[in-house]
């Protein structure tokens, strides 16, 4: 009897970091009988998730920024690819990497279209740029067989400005790409905090404030480091954790920059791989963002049992019970961060209460083998309809 193929699963991301956001299905989707591949822009991390996870990985030179010339080029090169391997299932990822995936696809011919919509950059835009950026979410919503949005509220902010028809998106369970692996990398119990502390040349009594993520302006550094100014006066004693890079895309203020590389009270690790040690050692997380589709950091931070002080956005308020798991304040309100932030250093008892909350509504809802079942079952059904 001849040999039957394979189904290809083509993963499609603007840039290779991006990439993390299916890593940990690989081996699951694998395991039942998908030859997973990826595409995204040429880059560092490229090589070591090829090493990592032996994972074929295609590049295509994409921008982030809206740039009509390049972006034909590359749609042809995707297309060009798509061609070549045939994939069976398109799954393309965040608002460029969507666009030009799905794009490529269709014109591909390629028979499973599935766009995940993990963030909307058009929410804190105005004017023109904001239509152009509703007008490229409505394309690839359009032209893909099926949406699946990363939150419960980023599906109802699709669905009521009018971005997709709501038969065309779901959610996975109660959110997320990939869910989070609370039982293995963030379990708490599987790290020694006194150690961790002690190799950051951090002291026990210290009040440790982390922040993990990009340091843009859409993140609310500026917000952030307004805070801090007070929060550092009111608590001798602590100190604020920064794990991130700055970026050129959305930068922060040249003003806040300085604050926070000229603080001795402020410990700036750039980027690291190893997150969950980070968050072994602090007392709380917070991220004043003014934008998310459901992120990741708020979820390895409950997971890690940490409170968590964040903004009652479109995708924080799918992680966080306010009140229960963490505290939400406005965007831009640096007033309240402050308030929020000093409840909780204030306060050990209530850190305890709320980052055990914060950890049982984790596993409860955002497990990573459940949101994995759920996206396989989605590929599955898609293909059979679509045969």
């Amino acid at each position: 009897m001849p040999k039957v193929k394979q189904p290809t699963l083509l993963h499609v991301t603007t840039v290779p970091m991006s990439l993390r956001f299916i890593q940990g299905q690989i081996d699951f989707m694998q395991s039942k009988g998908l030859h997973v591949e990826c595409l995204c822009s040429p880059g560092e991390f490229t090589n070591q998730f090829i090493e990592e996870t032996g994972v074929p990985v295609h590049t295509v030179v994409m921008s982030r920024r809206i740039t009509p010339f390049r972006d034909i080029v590359a749609l042809f090169r995707i297309w060009q690819i798509m061609r070549r391997i045939r994939p069976t299932i398109v799954h393309a990822h965040t608002p460029k990497g969507g666009l030009l995936g799905i794009l490529g696809a269709w014109l591909a011919k390629c028979p499973v279209k599935i766009y995940g919509m993990r963030g909307l950059p058009c929410m804190t835009e105005t004017g023109m740029k904001r239509g152009l950026l509703e007008i490229t979410e409505k394309i690839s919503c359009l032209f893909s067989n099926l949406v699946i949005a990363e939150s419960m509220s980023l599906r109802k902010y699709a669905i009521d400005n009018g971005l997709t028809a709501s038969r065309k998106v779901i959610v996975l369970g109660k959110g997320s790409g990939q869910g989070v692996d609370a039982e293995n990398r963030f379990d708490p119990k599987k790290y020694d905090r006194s150690a961790i502390r002690n190799d950051l040349k951090i002291s026990k009594s210290t009040l440790v404030i982390g922040f993990v993520g990009r340091l843009v302006r859409d993140k609310g550094v500026n917000e952030l480091i307004e805070a801090w100014k007070e929060i550092r006066e009111r608590f001798a004693d602590s100190l604020l954790l920064i794990v991130g890079e700055f970026e050129p895309q959305d930068p922060v203020s040249s003003n806040s920059r300085n604050k926070l590389l000229n603080d001795d009270r402020v410990k700036f690790l750039g980027f690291r791989e190893d997150v969950e040690l980070l968050y072994a050692a602090m007392d709380l997380v917070v991220l004043p963002t003014y934008r998310e589709g459901l992120p990741n950091v708020l979820m390895e931070a409950a997971s890690m049992m940490l409170p968590i002080v964040s903004t009652n956005i479109v995708g924080c308020i799918d992680v966080i019970e306010n009140g229960v798991t963490g505290i939400l304040v406005p965007p831009r309100d640096v007033k309240s961060l402050i308030h929020a932030c000093c409840l909780y250093l204030d306060n050990k008892a209530l850190r305890k209460k709320h980052g055990q909350a914060a950890r049982q509504h984790i596993l409860t809802n955002f497990l990573r083998g459940r949101i994995s079942d759920e996206l396989f079952a989605v590929y599955n059904n898609c293909q059979i309809v679509n045969r």
